[in-house]
């Protein structure tokens, strides 16, 4: 039988093991304690981003320890470059401030032949993204837009877009040099909600690079209705919901093979497309805490809920994957790079 000696010798021991073990989770809970999280979304009001990034704030506060509030700001600018640059060049890099920016951000530097640099998209830390989905060409149905054909011949119609960096922008100029498109590409509006008012009245007959998950969010009413036509998805894989609609893939009319890989290469994007990132410089603590969070929040039941009734698609990845997939997306051969920057271009 151990002495008394040896016992208490093996309970400090334990003792003092707990609470090794505990620190670390009690660090935790003091970490964000009292504070406030600024959720920096880089694009207007009312849009597929801001909805998306609103949703998150109501529900990844319940799984951050220390409940901090969260505050949501919008900052639009040069397709969410703006937000990501505040993000990593101003705010306070100790996780009190993260954003969420469109992948057009994360592709600038990279397709832009000489970008203005206001962040380097390798360098920061992503916490995950919430979907990696499918984009679509739109059309009006009281303009006759009723199939990607009906852009690809005949007279030129005005398609709307954002500008530059966008995907509204680049992936019309995109399918113009790579599918046979033949819309006039009109810029200058400030996201998809101002475009489908343009489309309302009259200004332009569609439009190309919305997310689907957006258009079923903002417009479901116009689908409803047959106010709007799916024209072409577009995404690396096929969508089933849209297949079964009977909207063909971007692969139907993209058929050489330098045409493929640029495409390939420009909504290779969209696997990160509604993606949330901190500053380069954050200590590792509070970088594990919201990327813990962010990914429970993403199988959050209450959350998941919500989504449901936004009708958002989730289709989550965590922040170390998609660290990896823009990694490599920057390491792209420079000959394809330089096709697709031509191909995103006027």
């Amino acid at each position: 039988m151990p002495s008394l000696g040896r016992r208490w010798t093996r309970v400090t021991a334990l003792s003092a093991l707990a609470i090794a073990l505990s620190a670390p989770s009690a660090a935790a809970q003091d970490y964000y304690a009292g504070k406030t999280i600024d959720l920096v979304i880089g694009s207007g009001p009312a849009g597929g981003y801001d909805i998306y990034g609103r949703a998150l704030a109501r529900h990844i506060v319940r799984h951050i320890p220390g409940k901090p509030n969260i505050v949501v700001k919008n900052m639009p600018g040069a397709g969410s470059g703006r937000a990501a640059g505040f993000l990593a060049n101003i705010a306070p890099k100790d996780g009190t401030v993260i954003a969420g920016i469109m992948p057009g951000a994360v592709m600038r530097p990279l397709l832009e032949e000489r970008p203005e640099i206001l962040f380097d998209p390798v360098r920061v830390q992503y916490l995950g993204t919430a979907n990696n989905g499918t984009r679509v060409c739109v059309g009006w149905a009281a303009a006759g837009i009723k199939g990607f054909d009906d852009v690809r011949g005949g007279k030129e119609v005005p398609f709307g877009a954002v500008s530059p960096n966008e995907s509204t922008h680049d992936y019309a100029f995109m399918l113009r040099r790579t599918a046979g498109a033949k819309y006039k590409v009109v810029s200058g509006y400030n996201g998809t909600t101002e475009i489908g008012l343009a489309m309302e009245r009259g200004e332009v007959v569609g439009s190309c690079g919305w997310d689907w998950a957006s258009v079923k969010a903002q417009r479901s009413d116009w689908l409803r209705d047959k106010k709007l036509n799916v024209l072409l998805q577009i995404g690396l894989e096929r969508n089933d919901e849209l297949t079964k609609m009977g909207v063909p893939h971007v692969w139907d009319y993209v058929k050489a093979d330098e045409d493929r890989k640029i495409v390939g290469l420009v909504i290779g994007q969209q696997v990160f497309q509604r993606s949330y990132i901190a500053p380069p410089e954050i200590p590792a603590a509070p970088l594990g805490i919201l990327r813990s969070a962010f990914d429970a929040t993403m199988k959050d039941p209450r959350y998941l809920e919500e989504a449901k009734k936004l009708r958002i698609d989730i289709a989550p990845l965590p922040g170390t994957k998609v660290q990896e997939i823009v990694q490599k997306l920057h390491a792209t051969p420079k000959n394809i790079v330089q096709a697709a920057r031509a191909a995103i271009r006027p």
